[in-house]
């Protein structure tokens, strides 16, 4: 999208296909185990346990403040923006627009690299 046309960027919400409550984490955790239950953003972000530490930092050098949260922690505007697109980055522009930058397939091919990952929104938030 040309920057010129589009208000900026401000804001990346990663948006998990899962609950944030223990018993969603706890059958996201049974699913993911078992073959059932896959979810790219937590691949990436994620070891088994707990945050990724080169996520984060990659994160943490990111041009935009990055925040993820699960399907049952959504604003408003995000949770309109990524129904039904989960799991996938939204974007919240500096007019309070909101839309989505990164889709579950780009997740994918991610491959679980938080580095590839962070890469990729650097281009999407420039």
């Amino acid at each position: 999208m040309d920057s010129q046309s589009s208000p900026r960027i401000v804001k990346l919400t990663g948006v998990y296909d899962a609950n944030g409550s223990l018993a969603g984490e706890l059958a996201y955790w049974m699913g993911a185990r078992l073959g059932k239950r896959h979810c790219a953003l937590c691949e990436i972000t994620h070891g088994l346990v707990r945050t990724k530490p080169e996520w984060r930092e990659a994160r943490d050098g990111l041009p935009v403040e990055f925040t993820a949260v699960h399907l049952d922690e959504r604003d408003p505007e995000v949770a309109e923006a990524s129904l039904g697109k989960e799991p996938c980055v939204v974007a919240i522009r500096e007019d309070g627009s909101a839309e989505v930058v990164v889709g579950k397939a780009e997740l994918e091919d991610c491959e679980g690299d938080p580095m590839a990952f962070a890469a990729l929104l650097r281009t999407v938030s420039s």
